[in-house]
């Protein structure tokens, strides 16, 4: 599929078919991977395979390796990778991309989704999240899997995200988790100063015993009052083959 797309020459990392236990090789192997593709001149972006969990594992030995060649890469996935995109915003290396990922190939409609990304990297801005088109698009954004975010919150890996909109998003939660990721979000000092909070999907929703009775529509709202930021409304991003693409900080 890549080869469609002029310019575009893939390189897939041997790491990416290993396997320890839960992941994809030992954390210092995965490590060394990251860095080894990052201060690379001859590679433009990095394009996390998949989700799942294990990239916050390798932060701490990644991040003070990084060179000046990968501070000036393109850097995309979402979901677990959010621990990379986090860490590299924070310390404001690179260009940090929320976009699907060759993984999204499994989902129904998957393909679509890959060329969403393939696009992006290529100068198509058609698959950018709608709302950073229109007047929501003024002020800096970012987006996270809320789990993520939550994970986030009280280490150095949680960017300054003063004036952002913040996009969020989950999957395979019950909503009182959700609810409790949502108070933590709301009540995080390293949080205050955003500009608005928009929510995508919250797919495969786990069910609640007793059965949950506060919709999402009423949790947000909530929570983004207690935080002191306007909610913004929808994102069109989540676990799924319509996610769309969401540069961090002002596209």
């Amino acid at each position: 599929m890549a080869a469609s797309y002029p310019g575009v020459e893939l390189v897939v990392s041997p790491q990416c078919f290993l396997s320890e236990g839960h992941f994809a090789g030992p954390d210092a192997l995965r490590a060394e991977a990251f860095i080894a593709m990052a201060n690379d001149p001859s590679i433009d972006a990095i394009w996390c395979a998949r989700g799942g969990y294990g990239s916050n594992r390798i932060l701490a030995m990644v991040q003070n390796r990084l060179s000046a060649v990968a501070a000036a890469k393109t850097y995309v996935g979402y979901s677990d990778f959010g621990f990379v995109l986090g860490a590299m915003y924070a310390r404001r290396l690179g260009k940090c991309v929320h976009a699907p990922m060759p993984g999204d190939l499994a989902r129904d409609g998957g393909e679509v989704a890959v060329r969403r990304t393939l696009g992006w990297l290529t100068g198509d801005r058609q698959g950018v999240e709608p709302g950073l088109a229109s007047g929501l698009g003024a002020r800096p954004a970012v987006a996270f899997n809320l789990a993520i975010l939550a994970s986030l919150i009280g280490t150095p890996w949680l960017p300054d995200l003063a004036d952002h909109v913040l996009l969020i998003e989950d999957v395979s939660e019950p909503l009182y988790r959700i609810d409790r990721m949502l108070s933590q979000m709301a009540h995080a000092t390293q949080l205050k100063g955003l500009a608005g909070v928009r929510l995508g999907r919250v797919n495969d929703v786990q069910p609640n015993d007793p059965p949950w009775r506060e919709s999402l529509a009423v949790m947000l709202p909530r929570w983004c009052g207690e935080l002191g930021v306007p909610f913004l409304g929808a994102a069109d991003i989540g676990h799924d083959a319509a996610n769309k693409v969401v540069p961090f900080g002002l596209g």
